[in-house]
């Protein structure tokens, strides 16, 4: 047995990171993304030049961004959709860095698309990316995701930044094959884009919207029930209960305060939660265990976690996840 090993942690986490809960939102992107591909296709079957589209999807740091739309490309990449050639279609990922240059993210497009290319490599910007171009339609890669995108283009001047939107917009006008993008991150990437105005007209903007615990005029219970499916659904597939007291609205809106209304953060906090749970070999989930997670994350006291603080409506803010405001 390995001392740094927790099995029954690696299983759940293992079990969970796999999972993918179906929010309303991923039904909009999936549509979003449905429509810009069967335009793209339309245009590879038509034989002529054409350009293709961009979703440019945003939200909070913690709103689950990469992890519905790696779901999303995961199962499109599985569904064996065929471009008009007959080749099996497909869609690459990139995760963008603030260190990468323009020239430097071709480097790394072409290793996510297995062309091996050394950092070293003796080869112009503009051969780089024709290189992209050329290796993504020869593997039938009809388009490319670039995540946390905002950090290719934050702090740049502004001729720079204008260049770096001005080739994504080359990638989706290219004559020999168009490709179509996916930029995600933070709400400021829509600011950037929104400052090349061609760029900005072939994207479809989706933005993931925080939890929304507001009375609804229909008396329905909204995100709230949601968030109790999620808790449930989690912890059933551990067979470890969840009992009424954790059901409830207050500890519901607790838990969305905790995960400063960010579904991405409330996964986190529910595994957390479990992983508590399991490793004092309960089956039953407790507030104490989301408690004692809260205190492991932060390093704060256990009784001042937004799970059993009195106060923790005004202590516990939006913009700053797992800090207390007192803290500032």
């Amino acid at each position: 047995m390995n001392e740094f090993v927790i099995p029954e942690i690696v299983a759940l986490s293992g079990d969970l990171a796999a999972r993918h809960y179906p929010l309303d939102r991923a039904r909009v992107l999936q549509n979003s993304f449905s429509q810009l591909l069967s335009r793209h296709l339309g245009g590879l079957q038509s034989g002529a030049r054409f350009e293709t589209g961009a979703l440019l999807v945003t939200g909070p740091s913690g709103a689950g961004k990469s992890k519905e739309i790696g779901d999303l490309l995961g199962r499109f990449n599985a569904s064996d959709t065929r471009l008009p050639s007959g080749a099996r279609a497909s869609f690459a990922d990139c995760v963008l860095s603030s260190k990468e240059g323009w020239k430097d993210l071709g480097k790394n497009t072409l290793r996510d698309l297995g062309y091996p290319i050394h950092d070293k490599a003796r080869r112009t910007q503009t051969e780089i990316w024709n290189l992209v171009v050329d290796q993504a339609k020869r593997k039938g890669c009809i388009g490319i995701h670039y995540d946390e995108a905002q950090h290719i283009m934050r702090g740049r001047g502004q001729g720079e930044l204008l260049a770096i939107l001005d080739a994504f917009k080359a990638l989706m006008k290219s004559h020999d094959w168009p490709l179509m993008l996916i930029l995600s991150g933070v709400p400021e990437l829509a600011d950037y884009v929104r400052q090349e105005p061609q760029l900005f007209r072939l994207t479809t903007r989706v933005r993931f919207e925080d939890i929304d615990l507001t009375e609804r005029e229909d008396g329905s219970l909204g995100d709230y029930l949601t968030l109790n499916t999620i808790l449930g659904s989690y912890a059933d597939k551990e067979t470890i209960e969840v009992p009424d007291e954790l059901r409830d609205i207050e500890f519901l809106h607790r838990l969305a305060t905790a995960a400063a209304f960010r579904w991405g953060l409330v996964f986190e906090i529910v595994l957390a939660a479990l992983q508590v749970a399991i490793g004092r070999g309960a089956r039953e989930l407790t507030r104490q265990d989301f408690d004692k997670a809260w205190a492991k994350k932060t390093g704060t006291a256990e009784i001042a976690s937004p799970f059993s603080s009195p106060n923790y409506r005004s202590v516990y803010r939006r913009d700053r996840p797992f800090e207390e405001a007192c803290l500032d």
